[in-house]
């Protein structure tokens, strides 16, 4: 089974100030534009960085083609200045009984753990290492913003991954793939791969939101009894 996790308010939560603080100041120094004149981002949770730089930008009337052409540019700018600003110890942030939860999911055969995120792929792995659980998700594996600017795009580029990985020749198999998310975004990633999907509610939504998930879970230990029912 290949697990495919978010990261912000699946895994961590209250780690995504100095990510928006990184990725703002990157627009500001790659367009120019008055940050301080566009309004926070708004809806941010489940998309990508560069869907999240984009709206900021399209609000500050910066055109379509210029958002294309300087993207690369924004994004390693995004990734230098949050390397100066994460914290050195993500720790305390880690949602309660994560490590464990992971810890448990690698001792089961055939299981194989991965990532799908908005995050900027070298924004998701300095996070993890500060949390201390990026050693559970392998490098070269999972879906990242800086793959794809469309969530949509990230679980079958992760099953491909995952399938080279294996040496299966192909993609990892839809029925044995799950996404494990915290907003609606997440589920919608998933069904457009036509993959099951667990919903927790450690994010910003709550369970009434998430209603269009395979099956939610309020705690760590009530996703591991998910899961457990999952890969039997």
């Amino acid at each position: 089974m290949l697990l495919l996790f978010d990261i912000d308010g699946t895994l961590v939560q209250g780690a995504a100030l100095e990510h928006a603080m990184a990725l703002r100041q990157a627009v500001q120094m790659v367009h120019g534009i008055d940050i301080e004149s566009c309004g926070p981002s708004k809806d941010r949770a489940g998309r990508t960085d560069g869907e999240i730089a984009r709206m900021i930008l399209l609000d500050a009337g910066v055109s379509a083609d210029r958002i294309d052409e300087r993207a690369a540019d924004v994004r390693e700018q995004c990734c230098r200045i949050y390397a100066s600003l994460c914290p050195p110890d993500l720790t305390g942030r880690v949602v309660a009984g994560v490590p464990a939860l992971l810890a448990w999911l690698e001792d089961q055969e055939g299981v194989r753990l991965s990532l799908v995120t908005g995050n900027f792929e070298q924004i998701a792995r300095i996070k993890l290492k500060s949390a201390r659980l990026g050693h559970w998700f392998a490098p070269g594996q999972g879906g990242f913003g800086s793959d794809s600017e469309d969530r949509v795009a990230l679980p079958p580029l992760a099953r491909r991954r995952a399938g080279e990985a294996a040496g299966l020749g192909n993609s990892w198999p839809r029925e044995r793939t799950l996404v494990i998310g915290d907003t609606p975004r997440d589920i919608a990633c998933a069904r457009a791969d036509n993959l099951r999907c667990v919903a927790v509610t450690s994010g910003p939504h709550p369970a009434e939101d998430l209603s269009g998930a395979d099956a939610l879970a309020r705690s760590s230990e009530e996703l591991r009894a998910v899961l457990e029912e999952f890969l039997a």
